[in-house]
C-alpha cells in the first residue's frame, strides 16, 4: 500500500503535470513559438508511455492477480518503446532548436519554420513506431510456453526474452543495434549543438547575454542528462541475476519519475509558464 500510494502520487504529478504544460502552452499567444511546440510534443510522450506503464504497475501492488495476456505484455512493449525512442529524438530536435536560437538568432523565425518544426515532430514519432515495429515482430517470432514469470514490473525487452524457449540471438542483436543507433544518433546531435551555442555564447561580450543564453539551455540539458543517463545505465547494465534488481529500478525511472521530472524541469525554471500559471490561478480565485 505504500508503494501504491508513492507511485499513484507520481502519476497523478505527471498526468498533471505534462497535461498542464500542454494546455498552458496551448492559451498562451506568447508560447507560440518552436521551442515550446516541441516542448508540448515532449511532455505529450511523456504522458503517453507513463500511461502505457504505471496504470497496470499500480494495479500489479493491491491485487493478488498479477498476469497480464501475452497480448497485453506484447502492446505495451509496443507503445512504451514508440514513446521512448521518439522522446530520444524529440531530445535531440530540442537540442537542434536551442543552438538555431543561440547561434543564429537573427534567422530563427526562418530557420524553425512551422513546416520544419512539424517534419521534425513528425520524423521523431515515425522512427519511434518504425523502431517498434521492427523489435516487436522480432520478439513475436521467439516461442513462449505454459505460464510464464516476468522478472520485473513492465514488459521490458530483456524481460520478456528470458521466458522464452527459443534462441534470442537475433532479437537481442536487433535491439542492440536499434539502441546503440538510437543513442549514438541523437547524442551526436545533442553533443555538437551544445558545443556550437557553448563557443558562441564563451564569445558574447556581456556577461547577461551568456547567463540568458545559458539560462535558456539549462531545463533542457537537465532533462537529456537524465533521461540518456538512465537509458545508457540500463542498457549498459550485464544481463546477469544480480543485475535485475538494477534494471527494474532503472526501468522504473525512465517510465515513470522521468515523465513526472520533465514538466516540473521545464516549468521551475521558466519565467512565461510560471507566470501563466499565476495568471490562471488568479483568474480562477477572482472567478470563485
Amino acid at each position: 500500500m505504500p508503494l501504491f500510494l508513492v507511485f499513484l502520487t507520481i502519476y497523478a504529478v505527471t498526468v498533471v503535470g505534462n497535461l498542464g504544460m500542454i494546455m498552458i502552452i496551448q492559451i498562451n499567444p506568447k508560447l507560440h513559438t518552436s521551442m515550446y511546440f516541441f516542448l508540448s510534443h515532449l511532455s505529450l510522450v511523456d504522458f503517453c508511455y507513463s500511461t502505457v506503464v504505471t496504470p497496470k504497475l499500480l494495479e500489479n501492488l493491491v491485487v493478488e492477480d498479477r498476469t497480464i495476456s501475452f497480448t497485453g505484455c506484447i502492446m505495451q512493449f509496443f507503445f512504451a518503446c514508440i514513446f521512448v525512442v521518439t522522446e530520444t529524438f524529440m531530445l535531440a530536435v530540442m537540442a537542434y532548436d536551442r543552438f538555431v536560437a543561440v547561434c543564429n538568432p537573427l534567422l530563427y523565425t526562418v530557420v524553425m519554420s512551422q513546416k520544419l518544426c512539424s517534419l521534425l515532430v513528425g520524423a521523431s514519432y515515425s522512427w519511434g513506431i518504425v523502431c517498434s515495429l521492427t523489435l516487436t515482430y522480432f520478439l513475436l517470432k521467439l516461442s513462449f510456453k505454459g505460464n510464464n514469470i516476468i522478472n520485473n514490473f513492465v514488459c521490458e525487452h530483456a524481460a520478456i526474452i528470458s521466458v522464452s524457449c527459443s534462441d534470442p540471438y537475433m532479437s537481442q542483436k536487433i535491439i542492440l543495434i536499434s539502441a546503440t543507433f538510437n543513442e549514438i544518433s541523437s547524442l551526436v546531435v545533442i553533443l555538437l549543438s551544445y558545443v556550437s551555442i557553448f563557443i558562441t555564447v564563451m564569445k558574447m561580450p556581456s556577461t547577461g547575454g551568456r547567463h540568458k543564453a545559458f539560462s535558456t539551455c539549462a531545463s533542457h540539458l537537465t532533462a537529456i542528462t537524465i533521461f540518456h543517463g538512465t537509458i545508457l545505465f540500463l542498457y549498459c547494465v550485464p544481463n546477469s541475476k544480480s543485475s535485475w534488481l538494477m534494471v527494474k529500478v532503472a526501468s522504473v525511472f525512465y517510465t515513470v519519475v522521468i515523465p513526472m521530472l520533465n514538466p516540473l524541469i521545464y516549468s521551475l525554471r521558466n519565467k512565461d509558464v510560471k507566470e501563466t500559471v499565476k495568471k490562471l490561478i488568479n483568474t480562477n480565485y477572482c472567478d470563485t
